[in-house]
């Protein structure tokens, strides 16, 4: 083999090994930090990020990927595409309206946020409209500028692709597609004009959206784009970046007028690597491939992985070769320097960021001075997966048992909604239109603290049982005098909805330092699935039956839903995600069925994330969707026909998915739908549902409070698309990151529309 093999990394985590990043934005938002205090911090951490990839040998580090919230709003404010409502009269954009478009502000709601494709990252949507673009700051240029000054560092820039971006914007009709291009194009092409002038070698232009279903028209629109983009910097070598998913039209976007092309051979199915062997590679293009895991933690089999980059030279020339992650490494945490509370052997399997860029270092050096130059590191890690593979825990007969009788199981319910409906009505007595909320009320420091206690052993079990009871009898009392109809207990037990389930499980461990940032300064740290799940005993019984014990109001059983678990976890991959969603539907089936035997009768199990896990590829999500539907069965269906099942979902693109919500056959929906400003509503206008549903009337992800008049418009609109009788009212999302001071006045308007809605649509006689 030649020796001309590259490493290159396509985005880094940007919060920090210690959430340095998160800690500062909290606390400029706080007014803690004046700004200038705050941009010398964000430049402290971007510059420590930097200096990490370049101590760790990455030949092309990216530069930016580092941004001060998300990656789509900088490019929004970079084109000016900053919306009339915060009155911003052009120029560079503040950093007052640029945190305005992602959090919201007294005068203006925050723009729309949503997944980043399939994955638990959420970006800003782009509110195009009438907008005429314009370069209000070169940000890849100032960031290209900031690592050559700072770190001596000649990095490779990272932009969006304007193909990418529009599509995942808003504000303007679908036809209308190649008229923005040629909108946007000029002041695209100026920003990678200005980047040529300066001397960058490489940029990465990332058009995921290039790996979805892409029709014969806008593959006609790319074709222009990048003829367009080369005619204009024939000087700029330009790395076309694919990821999440194989892509179709091989030979199309390997034709396309770039440099380089970058491929996801990890998450693909396949397909890339078949495509590259039947159609083989330009002899004018440079072949990215991916194969490191950019979205999971596992340590790779480098022995496979070398095998893989024998099987590509085969057809790609070494000279013509870079080896990189799947995606950016954004999506899994920073490293696992902090996680010797670990078995020693689960600590031995996993590989986080930084380690994740020492397996490609290794890769590089075994195919440019031979394997036995790193034979050590290779023998560690054969050795490391092999002891993980032969854990008992990850082979138990029990779980496999239950898999292999499924078909034995019911997963529906015995009657149809239609008739659970009238039973249900008559055994709650509820008033029409109930208001209720999500389940997780605000985190004060107190609970934290509590909790921090009891973990730490300074509190003994009966000292944080009590603060707790303390605490949901605060709650129950609070919804009691707000006017709530239906209540929860507040979930104060619990830091996370997947992370404190998978505590109560097996098959599950924990990270000390294992963050992602998931939105904004919203960081999580997700279970890690490492073996087989099981139920061990009842988890949300004992604070469900006390809290209803407080009031003649029901509570709702709170829990979370099997595929949320799946998609908010890391996941072993030895198993298929249906196996593992089966294996946690069986466990939480049973928790279900405690909680009813208990006396709860109305259970809510979320299912915020089942949209994230679609795939990309229309053909390949109608499998998908019927073994998720299935697994939300599992675990729901062996109730009572009283027993109302409550499910709630985020960020949902309802008309695409009409068919299979309506197949988990819930009692009650909850959707997420006020940053999207009731858009989700003309879905309605096309699709009929038929069971109980909630449209979230205002924003938790905001800290403004909503007034009467903005939350009665959002029920009008939807009153005028579903039945009124089988329409709730409850916030769009959990209240857990939110302060009292604000949800308190959000929830006593809420129920103030809620009763004026009363009054106008159900007036009696």
């Amino acid at each position: 083999m030649k020796t001309e093999l590259i490493i290159s990394n396509l985005g880094y985590p940007r919060i920090g090994e210690n959430r340095e990043w998160k800690k500062a934005l909290e606390s400029f938002w706080a007014g803690k930090l004046e700004e200038e205090a705050f941009r010398a911090e964000m430049d402290r951490i971007q510059l420590e990020l930097l200096k990490v990839q370049q101590a760790k040998g990455v030949d092309l580090i990216p530069v930016g990927d580092f941004t001060l919230y998300d990656h789509m709003l900088d490019m929004a404010v970079m084109f000016g595409v900053v919306p009339e409502r915060y009155r911003h009269e052009g120029g560079p954009v503040p950093l007052s309206v640029y945190f305005a478009m992602a959090r919201g502000n007294a005068q203006a709601t925050a723009c729309e946020m949503t997944k980043w494709f399939n994955t638990n990252y959420h970006y800003i949507v782009p509110e195009i409209g009438g907008i005429v673009p314009r370069l209000t700051v070169n940000k890849p240029l100032e960031a290209y500028r900031f690592a050559k000054n700072r770190a001596g560092i000649e990095g490779k820039p990272v932009v969006v692709g304007l193909f990418t971006f529009l599509k995942l914007s808003k504000g303007f009709e679908a036809g209308r597609l190649a008229e923005k291009i040629e909108q946007f194009l000029p002041v695209y092409i100026q920003m990678l004009t200005e980047l040529e002038r300066e001397g960058v070698q490489w940029v990465q232009i990332d058009e995921p959206y290039l790996a979805t279903n892409v029709t014969a028209d806008e593959w006609k629109l790319v074709e222009h784009l990048y003829r367009r983009i080369r005619e204009q910097t024939a000087g700029l070598r330009i790395m076309l970046q694919t990821y999440f998913e194989g892509v179709d039209n091989f030979e199309k976007i390997t034709s396309l007028s770039v440099d380089g092309i970058g491929l996801d051979f990890v998450h693909d199915g396949g397909k890339n690597a078949k495509a590259l062997e039947q159609f083989g590679w330009p002899e004018d293009k440079v072949l990215g491939a991916g194969l490191i895991d950019g979205r999971n933690i596992w340590r790779a089999d480098l022995d496979a992985k070398l095998e893989a980059i024998r099987r590509i030279a085969a057809v790609v020339p070494l000279e013509r070769l870079i080896l990189q992650p799947s995606c950016s490494l954004l999506h899994v945490p920073v490293s696992t320097r902090a996680e010797s509370g670990l078995d020693p052997v689960v600590r031995g399997a996993l590989a986080f960021a930084e380690e994740k860029l020492d397996e490609l270092r290794i890769l590089r050096a075994a195919v440019r001075q031979g394997e036995q130059a790193v034979e050590a590191e290779l023998a560690a890690s054969r050795e490391a997966l092999n002891a993980f593979r032969l854990l008992p825990e990850r082979n138990r007969e029990d779980v496999a048992s239950g898999l292999r009788q499924l078909a034995d199981i019911p997963d529906s319910r015995n009657r149809p909604f239609s008739e659970r409906f009238e039973l249900q009505r008559n055994k709650w007595q509820l008033p029409p239109l109930p208001t209720t909320t999500i389940g997780s009320f605000p985190q004060t420091p107190e609970v934290r603290q509590a909790r921090l206690k009891w973990r730490r052993g300074e509190w003994n079990d009966a000292q944080y049982e009590a603060f707790m009871k303390e605490q949901i009898e605060a709650c129950i009392r609070l919804q009691e005098k707000i006017g709530i109809d239906v209540l929860v207990h507040g979930e104060f037990e619990r830091t996370d909805m997947v992370e404190y389930f998978g505590e109560k499980l097996d098959g599950f461990v924990f990270t000390r330092n294992g963050w992602v940032q998931s939105y904004g300064s919203r960081c999580v740290k997700p279970p890690v699935i490492y073996a087989d799940v099981a139920f061990v005993q009842p988890m949300t019984v004992k604070e469900s039956v006390y809290a209803q014990s407080l009031t003649d109001r029901p509570v709702k059983g709170m829990l979370t839903g099997p595929i949320t678990i799946l998609n908010w976890s890391f996941v072993r991959d030895d198993l298929s995600r249906e196996q593992v969603a089966n294996q946690i539907a069986l466990a939480l089936r049973q928790e279900v069925l405690a909680l009813e035997k208990a006396g709860i009768e109305m259970i809510q199990v979320d299912e915020p994330a089942l949209r994230e896990g679609l795939p990309l590829k229309q053909e390949d999500q109608d499998a998908y969707l019927q073994w998720a539907v299935k697994a939300f069965r599992l675990a729901t269906s062996g109730v009572k026909d009283t027993t109302q099942i409550h499910t709630h979902m985020c960020y949902c693109e309802f008309h695409d998915m009409i068919d299979a919500i309506r197949s988990l056959d819930a009692d009650v929906i909850s959707i997420e739908s006020s940053r999207s400003h009731g858009e989700l509503i003309s879905s309605f206008e096309q699709h009929d549902y038929d069971h109980g549903i909630g449209l979230g009337v205002y924003d938790i992800h905001s800290p403004r409070v909503p007034s009467v008049e903005e939350m009665s418009d959002m029920i009008d609109r939807a009153l005028r698309v579903l039945r009124p009788e089988l329409f709730w009212i409850n916030p769009d999302c959990g209240l857990k990151t939110r302060g009292l001071a604000e949800t308190v006045p959000a929830l006593r308007n809420m129920v103030q529309a809620a009763q004026a809605a009363r009054a106008q649509h159900f007036q009696r006689a």
